[in-house]
């Protein structure tokens, strides 16, 4: 008799959260998140011509592309716009170096007004924090095992 109850109550729920989620177009979004992210990479080769036209070399150009494109993430982030951008354009906006720029800025801005050690030093990597530890854990791991083979003669 209970488990009928639970059954129909996990039935409920389960109309109620069809009901209440929002139907999504999958190749509407993929079409969002390629615009977005395609200008995003116009931006930045934009600014990677201008930097070229300006005489610096590739390295120095590519360096000042990333800071220009962390530089405007970050304002945009401040200025709240940036997660309507996300809003829009799904993982477009998130996947290159903006996101990640985004994902380091607006914890510190949340976080700010409890002060700059526990707010912003203890909060200013929960999005971004794994994404370095794993970053260099793998790139570490490898490096291991590419001079393990290397010592062997393999490669």
């Amino acid at each position: 008799m209970g488990s009928i109850k639970n059954e129909d109550k996990k039935k409920e729920y389960e109309q109620y959260v069809n009901q209440v989620t929002p139907k999504k177009n999958l190749f509407l979004q993929m079409l969002k998140a390629f615009i977005v992210g395609g200008l995003i990479c116009v931006l930045g080769q934009g600014i990677l011509n201008y930097c070229k036209s300006l005489g610096m070399d590739k390295d120095t150009a590519g360096t000042w592309c990333s800071l220009t494109l962390i530089f405007l993430s970050v304002l945009l982030t401040g200025f709240n716009l940036y997660q309507k951008l996300v809003s829009f354009g799904g993982a477009g906006a998130l996947v290159p170096i903006t996101g990640f720029a985004n994902s380091v800025a607006a914890p510190a801005i949340e976080y700010q007004k409890e002060g700059q050690v526990f707010g912003v030093g203890c909060k200013i990597f929960n999005i971004a924090g794994p994404v370095i530890l794993y970053g260099i854990f793998t790139s570490w791991l490898l490096g291991l095992i590419y001079w393990i083979l290397k010592g062997m003669g393999v490669l």
